[in-house]
């Protein structure tokens, strides 16, 4: 099963309790450990998580680089826990933007736990889903053969920087009260069942992920057909 989750209400929830909206961020990387363990325990196969979006480099300065400091500082201190856990990371989305720093160690996080045999967890750092599904759509165009949509998964794996095989999103989660996908895996999320919940991300728990994982199981999946 493969569950992604759009991370939203970190600046919300520190502004209702007056605090810098960092200190959301904080509280959210708290947040972020808890669901990827619930998602372990849980036998997730694969959790991509929203951390931060192309579009998020309009907000002030100060906070984009509050939020690459923490991305670096989860990196440090996380790595060896998914190692124990057998969790593999792999961070998608455009690398070229990011520092020679911190892109050395996203590749340094992803070869020291690439040999874990458990939950694929990827985090999607300066993502866009429109720029990746454009330049994967430029790659075919210069490919010699014509793209089928196996061909062009592989391509939108290979902007991204991402694990190859990773199947569709099942489940696509949404914390924070608002009711879109943000340019998250539209290719991906094609026939993604969604859920929303009002809660901001940093209060979001074990207890809110299992109910999210027991509502997709009540549903009937139908891709386009009829049931019997």
């Amino acid at each position: 099963m493969h569950v992604a989750i759009i991370m939203d209400g970190n600046g919300r929830w520190a502004t209702q309790r007056g605090l810098p909206r960092t200190a959301g961020h904080v509280e959210g990387a708290k947040a972020v450990r808890s669901v990827v363990e619930a998602g372990a325990r849980a036998g997730i196969e694969i959790l991509t998580l929203y951390a931060f979006s192309s579009a998020n480099w309009a907000r002030p300065s100060a906070e984009t680089s509050a939020l690459m400091r923490l991305f670096g500082q989860y990196l440090f201190t996380e790595t060896r826990r998914c190692i124990e856990q057998s969790i593999r990371l792999n961070v998608i989305g455009r690398r070229d933007r990011l520092s020679e720093s911190l892109v050395r160690s996203i590749e340094q996080s992803e070869r020291l736990s690439a040999g874990g045999n458990g939950m694929l967890l990827r985090i999607a750092v300066d993502y866009s889903s429109q720029y990746s599904i454009l330049e994967a759509a430029r790659r075919a165009h210069q490919a010699t053969e014509s793209p089928s949509a196996e061909s062009f998964t592989r391509l939108l794996q290979e902007v991204d920087h991402s694990s190859a095989h990773v199947k569709d999103v099942d489940l696509l989660i949404r914390t924070g009260c608002e009711r879109r996908l943000s340019d998250f895996l539209l290719w991906e999320c094609a026939y993604a069942e969604l859920h929303f919940t009002d809660c901001l991300w940093p209060d979001f728990g074990e207890a809110d992920f299992r109910a999210a994982l027991a509502d997709y199981a009540g549903r009937q999946r139908r891709f386009g057909t009829l049931m019997g």
